[in-house]
């Protein structure tokens, strides 16, 4: 027999909870009882002071939720059998959020074996407001503005040890950052340096902190690790090279860097089947920071027909032709390429594909420009650990580092399997 759908005129329809006027899943009875019970409407005059006491009211009564979950039973009922802990009144506790500051009572029990979940003890702040504060740090913001930002905006008064706390707290993230595993093998690494300002002894000094980055097989860049020269030499290069051997790093196929002194001894100690490449970029730079503005351009002009020759000895015959014709004025620039022709010429022993890759250390450029941009801000730091922790937290919040990888790569990697296909990993 088929049923009939209708209802009998004697049985009541249940009444449809009305949504609200937005469509959100908020009944409209619930929004007005909150609204009612926040003042009228007079609390919709002070949006901001309404969501706090909404904030408030939500975590005191999750935080009830989750009491009655530890003890098994809700107020006012019977504990369950061998039960023995009851609740015990209530403690207040002043939450930073970003809507300001919030005042919300936790529920305690006699035992004292509650640990709430959503608002752990000692906790004075929710999940997210850390990560403003990082992300503030981040762009270069000092502890003193980083404060006044989050007055302005959202009217909550941080002090500055909280501040150093949470910026501190990552610390140990960036030391595990920096001994984390990496690929066996890796095509090519570029090692270049950012000058900082640091405050030691009195004094402001400008130290390098060196970069290095890795492309492996798949061409996305990785961000090895950083370190803070301390001394010159072929000392600190081996031991940057010995600690990326130390982490998994078995190969690295080509090297390329400004013309730094001992890198090429460390190289060899250490990975003696690599090849190091000056960046001839840097040698552009350094070898025509005399030649006056009127001159450089023509300068440079010749310059180019030396490095983009089919072949060392065509690179060779360029440069004494540039010897000849620039020699008598200016005799420095000639000199500065022979002292690192060693250096400078083995990427013209490649197809160019892999020159554009493996020829300069500009492929890291982009990330150089954020983090410059970081250290501008700041200025002066007071310790080689801060300048560590501003970088790292840069890169961190800099999703291109994660991201980005070396143009062209497919049809250079094409060329690497061909030039070192004993090396690279199967």
């Amino acid at each position: 027999m088929e049923q009939d759908n209708e209802t009998p005129k004697n049985v009541k329809r249940p009444k449809a909870r009305r949504k609200a006027p937005d469509g959100s899943n908020v009944p409209k009875e619930v929004l007005d009882q909150l609204v009612e019970g926040m003042g009228g409407k007079a609390a919709l005059a002070d949006p901001a002071s309404l969501l706090r006491d909404l904030s408030a009211a939500l975590v005191s009564r999750a935080l009830e939720s989750e009491l009655e979950h530890h003890l098994g039973y809700a107020p006012g009922e019977e504990p369950p059998d061998g039960q023995t802990n009851r609740r015990n009144g209530h403690g207040r506790k002043t939450l930073r959020t970003g809507h300001g500051e919030i005042e919300v009572q936790t529920p305690r029990d006699r035992e004292g074996s509650f640990e709430p979940q959503l608002v752990p003890k000692h906790q004075r702040h929710f999940d997210g407001f850390d990560d403003k504060i990082l992300a503030l740090y981040a762009r270069g913001m000092s502890v003193r503005d980083i404060r006044a930002h989050l007055v302005e905006l959202y009217g909550v008064q941080v002090s500055g040890d909280l501040i150093s706390r949470v910026t501190d707290g990552v610390l140990d993230e960036l030391r595990a950052w920096q001994s984390r595993p990496l690929e066996q093998v890796y095509c090519v690494v570029y090692l270049d340096a950012l000058v900082v300002k640091i405050r030691s002894k009195g004094t402001v000094q400008n130290r390098a902190v060196y970069l290095a980055v890795g492309v492996p097989v798949d061409g996305h860049r990785e961000v090895l690790g950083m370190w803070v020269q301390q001394t010159e030499g072929a000392k600190f290069w081996a031991s940057i090279l010995e600690e990326l051997r130390r982490r998994g790093v078995e190969d690295i196929l080509v090297l390329c860097a400004d013309g730094l002194t001992g890198i090429g001894q460390a190289i060899e100690a250490i990975f003696p089947k690599a090849i190091f490449q000056t960046c001839v970029v840097h040698v552009i730079r350094s070898s025509t920071r005399f030649v006056p503005w009127k001159d450089r351009k023509r300068v440079c002009a010749d310059l180019r027909d030396i490095y983009t020759a089919s072949d060392a000895e065509a690179a060779r015959h360029a440069l004494e032709a540039f010897e000849e014709r620039w020699n008598d004025k200016y005799p420095t620039v000639a000199r500065s390429w022979r002292d690192r022709w060693d250096d400078i010429v083995p990427f013209l022993a490649y197809p160019a594909e892999m020159r554009r890759v493996i020829y300069t250390t500009n492929a890291i450029e982009a990330l150089n420009r954020n983090l410059r941009k970081a250290l501008k801000t700041r200025g002066q730091m007071p310790s080689d650990e801060a300048a560590l922790k501003l970088l790292y937290l840069s890169m961190r919040h800099d999703p291109k580092t994660r991201t980005r990888s070396v143009r062209g790569w497919t049809t250079a990697m094409n060329q690497f399997a061909i030039y070192f296909d004993d090396r690279l990993p199967a």
